[in-house]
């Protein structure tokens, strides 16, 4: 049996519209259990409002109204914390705050314990590495057992995956702040998590938007390019097999999407997935991933020559030398003298960045919908 991914080419007139036919394409109903409370699992890859990086506001406010005419009332936002971005800053920036608040969808933190706390889990499946990079049990959040949760990633490139997308907006959600523990083995954590989901979540599904794609050295510090694309699913691994191909790489040579095919959690394979809508099967847009100062300290921290010697320099107060040199290079120096230029010329140049413009701030006075669907 093939999986299904539903892809639509839109417009700033139509997004809403086309976000909700997006989904009936994609059956969203068939993944998603009526009657649970549904998680919505925004991404937020950097905290300014980098074109391409974070989950767009129209992304959100279509996948809120789409699920509400289909009796999804009871919806609720699951926001985490990393040591390179900021949550608060990255909702309120990328223009969520006045939605949740036109919708009545609360907002809650998995770093907050009054929120939900951090239990000791043990996963039937067996794990690839979880077990034995946390030695000392996996903990996830108690709040998102037998709930419905849709993953909002967008689709760009990442310079130690690649790609990513649905699979990888786990990443935040189900592990906490010692998550970069994970990174010399990335790409069996993101398959551990998705054996996981699948055990603990009453239904998944993902809602992608490549309105403007990310290509480069991501997920932050990509090239915007303008694909007028949604994609949507409710197979994890096939959406991110989508995404991945459209970008112009072999979803198959991805160790997170082969590994997860092989074991049974998804469909990787291109000719395995049916694509309903719009017939985006045979493009390739040439992405390449490339480099940044990011990506060097990886390849030799988590890589390479320095990979035995991680636990002295990220499970000891060091890791704070890291954590203030990734804030120096993104929030310092690339933020505003590369990427703000280039975000405040997608603003005025592209339908998409008009589009966000028209989204209000995180103030009172935004109380009305940018569109709302016939």
């Amino acid at each position: 049996m093939k999986a299904k991914v539903s892809a639509i080419r839109s417009n700033p007139d139509q997004i809403l519209k086309d976000i909700d036919k997006l989904c009936g394409l994609a059956e969203i109903e068939k993944y998603l259990e009526a009657g649970k409370t549904t998680i919505l699992k925004d991404n937020i890859s950097w905290h300014f409002p980098f074109p391409g990086a974070n989950t767009t506001p129209w992304q959100l406010e279509g996948t809120i109204q789409a699920l509400k005419s289909r009796g999804y009332e009871d919806q609720v936002c699951v926001q985490n914390k990393t040591v390179v971005t900021n949550a608060f800053k990255g909702e309120d920036l990328n223009k969520y705050l006045p939605i949740f608040d036109r919708f009545k969808i609360p907002v809650l933190y998995n770093f907050k314990p009054k929120d939900m706390k951090w239990i000791p889990f043990k996963p039937k499946a067996k794990m690839n590495v979880l077990d034995k990079i946390f030695p000392d049990g996996i903990h996830i959040p108690d709040y998102f057992f037998d709930k419905n949760i849709i993953h909002l990633p967008t689709v760009k490139c990442h310079i130690y995956t690649t790609t990513t997308g649905a699979m990888k907006n786990a990443f935040g959600g189900l592990l906490a702040t010692h998550r970069h523990y994970t990174h010399s083995w990335i790409h069996a954590t993101l398959v551990d998590l998705l054996a996981i989901q699948q055990e603990i979540h009453s239904g998944l599904f993902a809602i992608m938007d490549g309105t403007t794609a990310g290509d480069g050295p991501g997920p932050r510090t990509m090239r915007p390019v303008r694909q007028d694309l949604m994609l949507a699913g409710g197979d994890q691994v096939a959406i991110d097999a989508v995404a991945a191909k459209l970008m112009g790489f072999d979803p198959m040579s991805l160790p997170f999407i082969r590994m997860a095919h092989d074991q049974g959690l998804g469909v990787g394979d291109p000719s395995q997935i049916e694509i309903v809508g719009e017939d985006v099967s045979s493009e390739s847009w040439g992405f390449m991933v490339g480099d940044n100062l990011a990506s060097h300290v990886g390849d030799v921290m988590w890589f390479g020559a320095l990979k035995d010697l991680q636990n002295f320099f990220f499970r000891t107060p060091l890791v704070n030398i890291f954590i203030m040199g990734s804030e120096m290079y993104h929030d310092w120096f690339r933020w505003p003298f590369r990427d703000k230029p280039i975000f405040d010329n997608w603003l005025v140049t592209s339908p998409w960045g008009k589009l966000f413009s028209k989204y209000e701030p995180a103030t009172p006075a935004a109380a009305k919908p940018v569109q709302q669907p016939a």
